[in-house]
């Protein structure tokens, strides 16, 4: 015979699983990995669900894995949602002449341009710009801001249906 309190116990983790599922099916569809409610194929959705910043090693254009990963979803997005451009602006640390981090960030640029169109996006829809280590997201002398300032940022331009 079941004790009555073990009873209760299944009774109330029914209820508590019956809960989460209720909950679960009722939340908005349209929420990312973070929860922040995102409407499809705007620029939010790209920047949030996608990714907008693919970041470099020190003197490099070599793309990494987690790079690689982010450009995937780019490609994908971008696929899906043909009315958007892009301009893909390219970075550099502080480290280095002003003219070498131009060079540098416009190598980074074209490297993105040159895999989106790889990876079927059309070249029409891609422009690219370089601001070298005009434009940090980080400021100090330490390899933790280098590191995130060594960047290309892809901006949506406007779109025509939205």
């Amino acid at each position: 015979m079941i004790s009555h309190f073990f009873k209760k116990d299944v009774l109330r983790l029914a209820c508590v699983l019956i809960l989460a599922v209720f909950v679960t099916g009722c939340s908005n569809a349209n929420k990312s990995l973070t929860g922040v409610p995102t409407k499809p194929g705007t620029p939010q959705d790209f920047a949030v669900n996608v990714g907008t910043t693919v970041h470099f090693t020190t003197d490099s254009v070599q793309l990494t894995e987690q790079a690689l990963g982010i450009l995937r979803n780019q490609v994908k997005w971008l696929q899906q949602y043909p009315n958007y451009s892009v301009t893909l602006e390219g970075h550099a640390d502080e480290r280095g002449t002003r003219e070498y981090n131009i060079a540098l960030g416009g190598r980074r640029a074209d490297v993105i341009k040159n895999y989106l169109i790889q990876n079927g996006v059309n070249p029409t829809r891609l422009r690219t710009i370089s601001y070298g280590k005009e434009r940090p997201v980080a400021i100090c002398n330490d390899i933790s801001c280098w590191s995130q300032n060594r960047r290309v940022e892809t901006k949506l331009n406007g779109a025509a249906n939205y």
